[in-house]
């Protein structure tokens, strides 16, 4: 009988490969995904065990950066609908 080399690991492409993140840095990815998605700061913030939303308003504020310049445009496109 042939044995199996067990220290064969097939190849994988670094492309499909997740980086290292620590669990902390999951939260916060988890907590800016979910308010670009434009998931409300209320929820974010119980789902983070924030006490107040604006703990979660305060350190996410570079996503609502961005959601603010996608409500301009939004905005922007409105007005200029005819």
């Amino acid at each position: 009988m042939i044995e199996a080399d067990k220290s064969f690991k097939p190849k994988q492409k670094q492309s499909l490969l997740l980086p290292d993140i620590p669990l902390h840095g999951l939260r916060h990815t988890s907590a800016t995904l979910l308010i670009a998605k434009s998931i409300d700061p209320k929820t974010v913030s119980a789902r983070l065990g924030h006490s107040q939303t604006s703990t979660t308003l305060n350190i996410y504020a570079h996503a609502l950066k961005s959601l603010d310049e996608t409500a301009s445009t939004a905005l922007e496109d409105i007005l200029q609908a005819k």
